[in-house]
This record gives structure tokens, sequence and C-alpha cells, in this order.
């Protein structure tokens, strides 16, 4: 017996975490490349090009995370969840970014120029690793509903990814397990801050930096995976 063919009211569906994983994970990728700049060459380091850089991507995760977070439910057509998901630790991570990049552009320079540039900017992202933290925590408690709820399986009609529609544990472990790697690296960022261990350093340049690559890539992979599921149940 045919199953019927599934259609989707994309006026009711609007979708853009492509570029919300593909800006995830770049931000995440400077995060990590520029903390090992400063940890041994901080002279050396190019802060307005480091501070354009998180402008543009807080700039993305900031507009789409926010819309994504107050349009409840943005995607009417049966996601509602995705606006916890991705629209609120975008947010986050976008203001975060901007925060960033507006501190470096401003006093950037004159702190990695001082006797002890690490230590200024312990100073100052300790209060904000309070938000790290708690954003942390929120990636777990978001890869366990991913594995508990079984989210994240593409539909059959989905290009690549729906090849494991009928396996819907396969994607919610892959994609949770990323949520895990970023959750790991915010918890232990406070610990980094105040007390300052090698082994910290290189556990968040890791975790992050593994994420972060899934992200972009997955992200441009759904370039083409999402173009082809609005292609084939447009009806």
């Amino acid at each position: 017996m045919a199953t019927e063919a599934l259609v989707i009211d994309w006026a009711q569906m609007p979708t853009y975490n492509t570029i919300m994983s593909v800006a995830a994970g770049a931000g995440l990728l400077l995060v990590v490349g520029l903390g090992r700049a400063v940890l041994h060459r901080p002279k050396e380091v190019a802060v307005e090009g480091w501070a354009l850089a998180f402008g543009v991507l807080g700039v993305l995760l900031t507009t789409t995370g926010l819309h994504m977070t107050l349009t409840w439910p943005l995607a009417a057509g049966g996601f509602p969840f995705d606006n916890v998901i991705f629209g609120e630790p975008a947010l986050g991570f976008g203001v975060l970014l901007l925060a960033a990049a507006f501190w470096l552009w401003k006093r950037g320079r004159a702190a990695l120029d001082a006797p002890e540039p690490l230590a200024v900017l312990r100073r100052t992202a300790g209060p904000m690793s309070v938000l790290i933290l708690g954003l942390g925590l929120a990636c777990f408690a978001i890869a366990a509903a991913g594995v508990g709820y079984e989210l994240f399986a593409a539909p059959p009609e989905e290009p690549i990814s729906g090849e494991f529609a009928d396996y819907p544990m396969i994607e919610a472990v892959f994609i949770s397990g990323l949520y895990v790697l970023v959750g790991v690296g915010a918890v232990l960022f406070p610990v980094a801050l105040a007390k300052p261990r090698r082994w910290v350093h290189r556990v968040i340049g890791v975790v992050w930096g593994l994420a972060g690559l899934a992200f972009l890539l997955f992200g441009a992979l759904n370039y083409f995976t999402h173009i082809g599921l609005i292609v084939n149940t447009m009806g």
C-alpha cells in the first residue's frame, strides 16, 4: 500500500537554523582560535579583525535567535520546541559575541598590551561566566530532551538525513552529543577563569572545536537537505 506523500505548508513552517548552525559553528571555532592566540601570542592578536568577525556572527545569531525566541511558535506546523532548542541558545550566544566584539574593539588592544593580559581578561569575563555556566547547563537539558523524546529526526522526504528516518535515535544522539560538547566547555569556562589550568583550557578547546566544526559542516549540509525537503513537500 502506497503511503501518502508528506505535504508541508511552508508559510507556517519558516526555518533558518541553517544559517544559525553555520554561524554558531563559526563562532565556537573563532572563540577557540582567539583563546589559543591570547594564550600563546597576545601581542600579535589583530583585535579589530576578531571584533569584526564576532560582530558579524553576533548580529546573525542575535537577530535570528531573537525572532525565533519571540515568535511563538515559529514552526506552527509541528516543531514548536525548536524555539527553545535553537532560538534561545542562539540568542544567548549571539549577544555574548556582540559584547565580546564591542569590548575587543574598544579595549582589546590595551588589555592584550598590559603586563598580565590574561589576568585582565579573566577579571573582565568573570561576571559573564555566570551566564555562560547557565547556558552550559541548558545545553545538557536540551541534550537530555533530545535523546529522551527522540527529537531531531528528519522525515523520509529530506535528502541524506531522511535515510535515517526509521532510526530516530541516530540523529537524536548526534545533535544531542553536540549540545553536550558545548555544555562541557561552558560549564568549565568559569573554572578556567577562577583557577587557570592547562588541562582545562585544552578540554574547552577540544570540545568547542569539535562542536563548532560539526555545527558548521552540518549547517552547510542542511542547505542542500532543507532545500530538498522543501522541494519534496511543497505539494
